[in-house]
């Protein structure tokens, strides 16, 4: 069903010198319309992100975990505005992420350009490091390939240096391999299909830079530099390693730190230029509940050191990059659930785990999106590989949802939900075709509220989220002027292991169902759209 969608901004005023005033309500829009953008660029958590220069357009690639379809891909042509134009990797190479794996799947990955193809390196912390190649960063992309195989091997960055001679360097996950504060060089071969050594440690210092990550490799005026984050997601800072010898020695600098400012933790991220010769920073700030927030700093060149940001201080707002205007654009929230020629859900949506083809289907029934009902794992709810999910795009929003179950004899339950650490879920349950449905809240593995509703018909299910994830969820039936009916059970969200809280709809029947029950073509739920609306 088409439905109008409407955002309210609520920024500050243009030119003010004080910190801006970050939208309370509706989605998060960096360009202030003036020439001006405001930080963070998304407010989204796109973890780890890496950025590459194709003609005059930017691409943005971050960690995305178990999440499925992975590696999103976004684009800009101005570095503030963003969308989202697909995926490197549609599930993750290896069987055991058909179940949700907390912490593990694809960590920060870099992507790269050389020779005419364009290279992601993909760490898997626990099976290795995979390259995938494509002719352009919108793909289409190869399958993945197991470059190195290992535990803790984290963090890798190709370089191609001026002799064709290719190195790949990269750090070590504690939680994997009991190292956090060095990073090696290896020796490539140019086309990346293996490496030819064991290299060197390039940097360990681990008592001015613990937990040293994240590396990126560039070279300037004959310079080799590596930038790399130190000291922490939560509260470390940036350092630039450089080298006039490719495996050194490197001296040191910390060159963007939280200083006075409130952004915690800026580093990790991408060194990019624009035609006119600026450069930039785009990195991440852990931002609690909303995850791994991106960040646009400007760079200055002082004695061959980048600065980043003012005096190596994180901005809040700042000239926009000299590149062309465009639009405004913000990455894809809202979803009518219309059916594209190639029948796939919008960019914005990431199924919980590994997912299979006949889960969601956008043709069963036009303008809707069918999910198929699968039976939970024994884990609980919050940790089903059909969960159907996006980030939260800002720190306060209303989502609705309409939903209607199929006709299935077998218990069935389908909703809307918000997922972390700790998980809710607003759903319409019902034991069999003839049963009388409920609406009922599940916070984790319990129910906080359980309510008889009179029909089988569609039912609108709404969450309200306001600053630090505080959920407000209603409901109400289909029809004019039907009020909403609020819920009122408490339920703050909590950010996942390594990840943001995020939102969506999932179908389901209980765990243990029955083959029958399973294989039932009736059981499934339809859901109508999912808005983003003004409070």
């Amino acid at each position: 069903m088409p439905i109008a969608i409407a955002v309210a901004l609520g920024l500050g005023a243009a030119g003010c010198a004080a910190a801006p005033r970050a939208p309370n309500r509706g989605a998060w829009f960096p360009d202030q319309g003036d020439g001006t953008y405001i930080n963070p660029i998304l407010y989204a958590d796109y973890s780890d992100p890496d950025v590459i220069r194709d003609g005059d357009a930017y691409y943005l690639i971050s960690s995305s975990f178990t999440s499925t379809p992975a590696l999103p891909i976004l684009r800009s042509r101005d570095l503030v505005n963003w969308t989202i134009v697909g995926h490197a990797m549609e599930n993750l190479p290896d069987p055991r992420y058909a179940e949700f794996q907390p912490g593990a799947g694809v960590w920060a990955p870099a992507i790269r350009a050389h020779a005419g193809t364009f290279y992601i390196f993909a760490p898997l912390p626990d099976e290795g490091i995979y390259v995938l190649t494509a002719p352009h960063p919108e793909g289409p992309w190869s399958a993945p390939r197991l470059l190195v195989a290992g535990r803790g091997l984290i963090d890798p960055c190709p370089f191609w240096d001026d002799d064709g001679q290719a190195y790949l360097v990269h750090a070590y996950a504690r939680s994997r391999a009991g190292i956090k504060d060095r990073l090696r060089l290896r020796p490539m071969a140019p086309d990346a299909s293996r490496l030819l050594g064991q290299g060197e440690i390039v940097f360990f210092d681990p008592i001015r830079h613990p937990t040293l990550e994240g590396p990126k490799m560039y070279k300037r005026n004959g310079w080799y530099y590596i930038l790399a984050p130190a000291g922490g997601v939560t509260h470390g800072w940036q350092v630039a390693l450089r080298a006039r010898r490719i495996y050194g020695p490197y001296e040191d600098r910390v060159v963007l730190a939280q200083g006075r400012t409130a952004v915690n933790g800026p580093h990790q991220g991408a060194l990019v230029d624009t035609p006119s010769g600026q450069w930039w920073f785009v990195h991440f700030q852990d931002a609690g509940v909303y995850g791994r927030v991106v960040h646009l700093n400007p760079v200055t060149w002082r004695d061959d050191w980048p600065l980043i940001g003012e005096a190596g201080e994180p901005v809040l707002r700042h000239a926009k990059p000299d590149l062309p205007r465009q639009p405004v654009a913000i990455p894809q929230t809202s979803d009518e659930m219309n059916a594209g020629a190639d029948d796939r859900l919008a960019p914005q949506w990431q199924w919980h785990a590994n997912h299979g083809d006949g889960w969601a289907n956008l043709k069963a029934r036009s303008d809707w999106l069918r999910l198929r009902a699968r039976p939970l794992p024994a884990s609980g709810w919050s940790t089903a590989p059909q969960l159907l999910l996006q980030k939260m795009p800002s720190p306060s929003f209303t989502v609705e949802t309409k939903v209607e179950l199929g006709n299935s004899n077998a218990p069935l339950m389908a909703g809307l939900a918000v997922v972390g650490e700790s998980s809710a879920a607003l759903l319409v349950e019902r034991e069999s075709a003839t049963a009388a449905p409920r609406i009922v809240l599940r916070i984790d593995d319990r129910v906080a509220y359980s309510r008889p509703i009179a029909n089988n018909g569609p039912m609108r299910l709404r969450v309200a989220v306001s600053a630090g994830g505080t959920c407000k969820f209603s409901f109400r039936y289909v029809g004019v002027g039907s009020p909403p009916e609020p819920i009122d059970v408490p339920f703050t969200a909590r950010a996942g292991r390594w990840v943001g809280a995020e939102i969506g709809i999932f179908a389901a029947m209980p765990s243990g169902a029955s083959s029958a029950a399973a294989s039932d073509a009736n059981a499934y739920a339809d859901f109508d759209y999912f808005a983003y609306l003004v409070h």
